[in-house]
């Protein structure tokens, strides 16, 4: 089973290059995020029309997260638990059969923090801690569980081709790496450190200053693994070549495979 998670950036500005890819890269879930599109204006029919089931969890203009998946959902839950009144759609979690049992997904879309000064880094550290307990409760389920997203996190220096040019940014600061070494410190193994050490593995390159032709990027897309998926991994990957593509996101899929069949 082929799971992936990608920043699309724009639903209605990527759905070319989406259709494409789904039928190049054959995942079986896709998780994406910023999908920048409120439910009912989702481009479902299209996406419907090569195979997949579609959930969204969406908002106008911002943010939004959807699973497509080619597997009949069993339960769909909305928006991370934890602040009433939070209305940025950032959280959609998916549970499907195996022939295993339950396996549930999440496609979560991390609140980027910055300015630092502002109140938006602590929202980020708010909603990090309560995505902290959300999970910990979830992996006392003892389930495959897998977290994909855009976490909007550079968790160590080998993740960023030039660490000094982020010090100042709410991607790097030491709250957010330390928010995301306790999430992961929870027993998730992460998809592709899992398979590689490498200094020069990135998901995401900016589109000013020639960012991607100079590969100067940051790994910020993630798939984290609970015990129970962690088991199952077969590989992970990044699809880097996408970046490439004629108006592509400035993020690109991230892929786990696990050795599970749908029921």
């Amino acid at each position: 089973m082929k799971i992936v998670t990608w920043n699309i950036n724009g639903i209605k500005a990527r759905l070319g290059n989406l259709l494409v890819w789904l039928r190049d890269s054959a995942p079986d879930i896709v998780c994406l995020q910023e999908i920048k599109s409120v439910d009912d204006q989702f481009p479902r029919i299209e996406i419907e029309a090569l195979g997949y089931h579609v959930e969204t969890f969406g908002q106008k203009g911002f943010n939004g997260v959807a699973i497509l998946s080619k597997y009949r959902f069993d339960e769909v839950n909305r928006g991370l638990p934890g602040a009433d009144g939070d209305e940025q759609a950032r959280f959609i979690e998916g549970v499907f059969s195996t022939e295993k049992g339950v396996l549930r997904v999440v496609s979560l879309y991390l609140p980027n923090g910055n300015p630092i000064d502002t109140e938006k880094f602590p929202y980020k550290l708010a909603w990090m801690e309560r995505l902290e307990q959300w999970a910990e409760e979830r992996l006392k389920l003892e389930e495959p569980l897998i977290l994909a997203g855009d976490y909007n996190v550079i968790p160590e220096s080998a993740d960023a081709k030039n660490p000094a040019a982020w010090v100042n940014d709410a991607l790097f600061q030491p709250e957010s790496r330390q928010a995301f070494r306790r999430l992961c410190n929870l027993g998730f193994t992460e998809a592709v450190r899992a398979v590689t050490d490498a200094t020069d593995v990135f998901t995401f390159w900016d589109y000013q200053a020639g960012a991607w032709q100079k590969n100067n990027g940051i790994r910020i897309d993630f798939l984290l693994m609970s015990p129970e998926a962690a088991d199952r991994f077969s590989s992970a990957s990044v699809e880097k070549h996408v970046r490439a593509w004629e108006k592509p996101s400035d993020h690109v899929p991230v892929a786990v495979e696990l050795a599970l069949a749908a029921a």
